[in-house]
């Protein structure tokens, strides 16, 4: 199992947008549409709101790979997430088991 924590930092003003696009991406990740994805996670910062933390969890990293070849994933990140932060963060993990 691998694991991808990313931290999203929102610019002055586009926070709201961004929560929505990351909320749609979960409930797509979440379903039954991305088979490898195991958990996806959307946690916004009480202290600062433009600041989200994303958990997420895939069986390998072939799924991991075929998450970011999904046509939700370019266009609802890459085409209009990303060019709404100042920031972004990714690193990666793996279980401990």
């Amino acid at each position: 199992m691998i694991v991808l924590i990313a931290q999203h930092y929102a610019q002055e003003g586009k926070d709201d947008e961004v929560a929505e696009l990351l909320r749609r991406m979960a409930e797509y990740c979440n379903s039954d549409a991305e088979p490898g994805c195991l958990l996806y996670i959307v946690n916004r910062s009480t202290e600062n709101p433009r600041h989200f933390l994303i958990y997420e969890q895939y069986a390998d990293e072939d799924a991991l790979a075929a998450h970011a070849e999904t046509p939700m994933f370019k266009e609802t990140l890459l085409g209009k997430e990303i060019p709404l932060l100042e920031n972004r963060e990714r690193s990666f993990w793996r279980v401990v088991e």
